[in-house]
């Protein structure tokens, strides 16, 4: 049975899954920040996927990657599986611009993370879970 690992359960807000993926807001302001984890147990790697959840990684990454950059206006997309720190596969979904507190920096590190008022949180996560409103898109209520 799958089991988020309880770090990122602490640094994120749950938004919604896709067929393969949880998405998670990470919990910084500074930043358009998401993690999409393959709902699979004992995954730390992508090519530890099968074939067909590869396949289907791809296409959500790229899904929320299109959807978030329309939704803020971004100039680029930071994508990242790093797991240095936890294990679990998760892959970071960052939204750049150049008004944004590191650019062009990469954004670990560059400055500390901004936590979210309650509502300036409401509208974030509002905003994304519309961005990625289809079929396919399953929101956290």
């Amino acid at each position: 049975m799958f089991e988020l690992d309880y770090r990122l359960e602490n640094d994120c807000v749950w938004l919604g899954s896709l067929s393969l993926c949880r998405i998670l807001l990470m919990k910084d302001a500074n930043y358009p920040w998401v993690l999409l984890v393959p709902q699979r147990t004992g995954v730390n790697e992508i090519f530890q996927l099968d074939s067909d959840d590869q396949e289907q990684l791809v296409w959500e990454s790229s899904f929320v990657s299109e959807r978030l950059m329309k939704a803020f206006n971004g100039i680029k997309m930071n994508i990242a599986a790093l797991g240095n720190v936890v294990p679990q596969l998760h892959i970071h979904h960052v939204v750049r611009s150049d008004s944004d507190p590191s650019w062009p920096n990469p954004v670990w590190g560059a400055v500390p993370p901004k936590a979210y008022t309650a509502h300036s949180l409401a509208e974030r996560i509002e905003t994304i879970q519309a961005a990625l409103q289809t079929s396919a898109f399953v929101p956290k209520v």
